[in-house]
């Protein structure tokens, strides 16, 4: 394989959460193509664990699936510079309720490298402090505890298919 060189990135939509842009690329074999490409300014989550081993999961809106979803407590950060721990205890906070000062870096995952860079940071959050949630205008989010066998079923039957708490929860129990 040779080189791939970008000719040209244009922005086509600037939004609150992506931008989209069309790319004018030369392959290696001198072909000029359009690819699309989504810049996101990135996230971090963490897999709250309860004392007893379980893992509290959040259930919300998702308007892209049209349906809610159970998912480990993420959210993009407030800033390209804002580090991932301290944006993965926010989230952790604000959507479940608990605060943790004991997280642990888990994985790094780049959620749909064919077209987009979203990087998402997963922290481990253990010894959980009760406090309230802090939710943003447009979140309904409801809290529950999973065991091991409850979430590999979810996964298994494919009712869960967030591919951060998929990778997440398969990540910690692998590791842990």
């Amino acid at each position: 394989m040779e080189k791939f060189e970008r000719l040209e990135r244009n922005l086509v939509y600037e939004g609150s959460i992506i931008n989209m842009y069309k790319d004018t690329i030369k392959v290696s074999n001198g072909n000029i193509v359009e690819w699309d490409f989504i810049g996101h300014k990135g996230a971090a989550a963490a897999i709250p664990v309860t004392d007893d081993g379980k893992i509290i999961l959040v259930k919300q809106w998702r308007n892209s699936l049209d349906r809610f979803t159970y998912e480990i407590p993420a959210g993009g950060l407030e800033g390209e510079d804002e580090p991932m721990l301290e944006a993965a205890k926010r989230e952790l906070e604000e959507e479940t309720g608990y605060k943790s000062d004991d997280l642990e870096f888990l994985i790094s995952l780049r959620t749909t490298v064919a077209f987009c860079n979203e990087r998402i940071d997963v922290f481990v959050a253990k010894n959980l402090v009760k406090t309230k949630q802090n939710l943003d205008r447009d979140e309904e989010i409801e809290i529950r505890e999973f065991d091991k066998d409850e979430l590999f079923t979810l996964i298994r039957s494919g009712e869960m298919q967030d591919s951060k708490t998929v990778s997440a929860i398969l990540a910690y129990y692998s590791f842990y």
